[in-house]
């Protein structure tokens, strides 16, 4: 496995399992001098931690991040950043009775197949827990962008079959609390939007900023749709509606309308990134469902264990997270072609 290294300038390389000793990374790439907030990257943390409502996993972890590396005095150093979360609730005997069973939907099966063993405790590095540390490092990125006054904003659009231009938390936990009481999870859209991104972002190939940032979001787990701007609801319309006229506001050139996501020809155009993030519902439900085991033969599973109900609204700070590294990436690679 050697695809554990995400970006180009400033780049994150991730390690370890759901229910392992602990989960951490190795950043390169980032800026020297930067003095970081360790309670932003405390919040995001804790918008991604579980067991805050009867909605969520019940795992109790208290996710706090140890810097080995990379810091002095609460500044980056420009060398590489390590760090760890250890895992303090893992409990990798309740997913005993699946060790030789093949959850549907879940990567139990092409785990296996593909390499021919597999950690069966949480699902292993297949775990969204796995990706807490784009968390950590999102955050980081974040600090930077902001003192470019870039933001990365991002909202709750769609829940099952309901809508909302953006559901409040009581909203989420309401329609969450409703499947739970089912037995059953539900999936979820998600909106992001990047603000005050420069023109000139992304390549007009093979590192277009939209196909990255896509990339990025579909490594989220349970991620299984990406469109920018207006998407597939482009499909549905005329050029003349489509197209972003340009105007000239304030002294500067802009569009009239942002139906492209601010982005033209893979690079961003100074328009607000807007994008969106689709999710399928979490596969571990608390029912009876028809499987195979190891061995092929046809079986009834139950899951046990801790689950949550839908991605939203602990997958929030990842879809931010992957965003502002996306984000940093290219600007640190703009910096890098200038020299």
């Amino acid at each position: 496995m050697n695809s554990n290294t995400f970006g180009t300038a400033f780049c994150l390389t991730t390690f370890g399992e759901s229910h392992g000793a602990a989960i951490g990374g190795v950043i390169d790439g980032c800026p020297a001098g930067i003095l970081l907030d360790k309670s932003l990257i405390e919040n995001d943390l804790l918008r991604r931690k579980s067991g805050q409502n009867n909605a969520m996993s019940m795992r109790k972890e208290p996710d706090e991040v140890e810097f080995l590396s990379g810091l002095f005095e609460g500044k980056t150093t420009g060398t590489p950043i390590a760090f760890i979360i250890r895992n303090k609730d893992a409990k990798p005997s309740d997913y005993e009775n699946i060790k030789n069973v093949f959850r549907p939907s879940h990567a139990d099966f092409t785990y296996q197949m593909k390499y021919g063993i597999r950690d069966y405790a949480g699902g292993g590095r297949g775990s969204a827990r796995t990706l807490l540390p784009c968390v950590v490092v999102g955050a980081i990125a974040k600090q930077i962008l902001a003192t470019q006054g870039i933001e990365i904003q991002s909202d709750v659009v769609q829940i099952g079959e309901e809508r909302s231009d953006s559901f409040s938390k009581d909203d989420i936990e309401r329609i969450l609390s409703r499947f739970r009481e089912e037995k059953d999870t539900v999936g979820a859209v998600v909106r992001g939007i990047i603000k005050n991104v420069p023109v000139g972002l992304g390549e007009p190939a093979f590192k277009k900023f939209h196909a990255v940032l896509a990339q990025a979001m579909m490594s989220i787990n349970a991620a299984k749709g990406f469109e920018i701007g207006e998407g597939f609801n482009a499909a549905a319309m005329r050029g003349s509606e489509c197209n972003d006229a340009f105007v000239t506001c304030g002294g500067r050139i802009g569009t009239a309308t942002n139906h492209g996501g601010g982005v033209q020809g893979g690079i961003t155009n100074g328009e607000d990134v807007v994008f969106k993030v689709a999710f399928k519902p979490i596969p571990s439900i608390m029912q009876p469902q028809q499987t195979v085991d190891i061995q092929g033969n046809p079986t009834t599973i139950e899951i046990q264990g801790r689950h949550d109900v839908c991605v939203v609204p602990r997958v929030i700070p990842m879809v931010e997270a992957m965003a502002a590294m996306v984000t940093l990436d290219f600007v640190l690679l703009k910096k890098l072609n200038k020299m």
